[in-house]
């Protein structure tokens, strides 16, 4: 929820600083974009809406690599053949106004990035002022219309629906979004949820990736140092965030790249265990079962958090189920057992299979009996939230009844 002292704010930096050292309107733009340019390199450009001041750089790496359609089948399951191409992507990364979305809230900096056959290229797209935003769309809009592929990083929730709601509002007609999306988080959530306490794209550059931004500024200042600026303040905090954005966009690519490593050919990859368990659960996701299963014990032996140790043992004790091999699978619900929700699903699973295939109620009851008292322990001590409880408790309470009404013939 966007607090009041937020939305004064925004309403506030609308209005430019006419005090000493400020800039009147007219000639704040102009002003500015020589400060950027001193500083950045970047230029004012014009087109039929206007004009916005353009940065270009190109990088030495990260180099581009061949898609492997392997990579492509996990990460877009479900999707057309995949542009294998790297020179079909391209990279989006924005710097708003807020961080909330809604129709209030601007993309003043839009950063694109793309491979070319000498290295890396960004280009950043800025608002000097917000009556720039219409020229800042159209060049956007020139930009994207050369690729297939657009690659964010929580693209699909926030920067593509932000951007459209822009595009709307300053009544262009279709927005000019790539034929296919890629949002990154997506994956890097189930590959690195498990060992990352947060999955923010800088924080998985600087545990998985190994790249160290240094001096980078926070993204919660971002918002204010605009405000700043386009109410007269200095260009220095501003230049800040282009660097900021940049690395974003040469992160996103590096990220891209190590997806595409570990993707493509994952039984063969230096994946620790819980990248493995990520990753097996993608491959359940995009239908390769027989391989989710070989990298879930593979998994195992490299070591897991005792929680996704037991979430990945659950996993296999499912697919030997659904193989029939039961044997498997019983194994796996007997490792188990115990007050934890994976241990009352081991309850249940092995009380089925008793009753019903191993003709034994007797067994199942026993296991029943145990569970309920197990269950009882755990939401006493916490472990068991009270809505679990009572779905679990109901259940065991009525499967008890039946076999103790069948145990009594």
């Amino acid at each position: 929820m966007t607090s009041i002292a937020d939305r004064l704010s925004r309403v506030a930096a609308l209005r430019p600083n006419a005090g000493p050292g400020g800039h009147g309107p007219g000639t704040e733009g102009r002003s500015h974009a020589e400060e950027l340019t001193s500083l950045l390199g970047g230029r004012m450009e014009r087109n039929g809406r206007g004009s916005h001041f353009r940065v270009r750089r190109r990088f030495a790496g990260p180099a581009a690599e061949p898609l492997s359609p392997g990579a492509w089948r996990r990460l877009s399951p479900g999707s057309a053949p995949p542009p294998c191409d790297p020179a079909e992507w391209i990279f989006l990364d924005t710097e708003t106004t807020g961080l909330s979305g809604g129709t209030g809230t601007c993309a003043f900096l839009v950063g694109v990035g793309w491979w070319e056959a000498d290295g890396f290229s960004v280009e950043q797209f800025f608002m000097c002022d917000y009556g720039e935003e219409p020229s800042l769309l159209e060049a956007l809009s020139e930009r994207l219309a050369r690729f297939r592929v657009l690659v964010t990083y929580n693209g699909r929730s926030f920067d593509w629906p932000l951007l459209e709601t822009r595009y709307r509002m300053a009544r262009f007609g279709a927005v000019p979004e790539p034929p296919v999306h890629l949002d990154l988080l997506y994956p890097a959530r189930r590959l690195w949820r498990w060992s990352l306490e947060s999955v923010a794209l800088a924080e998985v550059e600087r545990h998985v990736l190994g790249f160290d931004r240094g001096g980078d500024i926070p993204s919660a200042s971002i918002p204010q140092r605009y405000f700043d600026f386009i109410r007269g303040g200095a260009a220095g905090p501003i230049a800040e965030v282009f660097r900021h954005n940049q690395m974003d966009l040469c992160g996103l690519a590096v990220l891209a790249l190590r997806l595409n490593r570990m993707l493509g050919d994952p039984e063969q990859s230096d994946c620790g265990g819980g990248e493995l368990f990520g990753i097996s659960r993608m491959l359940q996701k995009s239908g390769e079962l027989p391989l989710a299963g070989r990298l879930f014990r593979k998994s195992l032996e490299k070591g897991l958090p005792r929680g996704t140790e037991l979430r990945a043992q659950r996993e296999l004790a499912l697919m030997a189920k659904r193989e029939r091999d039961f044997r498997v699978s019983n194994e796996f619900w007997e490792k188990l057992l115990g007050g934890t929700p994976e241990g009352f699903d081991a309850y249940e699973q092995l009380a089925i299979y008793y009753e019903h295939r191993a003709r034994c109620p007797e067994k199942a009851l026993g296991l029943v009996r145990e569970a309920l008292v197990r269950l009882r322990e755990s939401h006493g001590s916490g472990g068991t939230a009270e809505e679990r409880y009572r779905k679990w408790h109901g259940r065991l309470r009525r499967r008890l009844a039946r076999l103790e009404r069948k145990c009594a013939r």
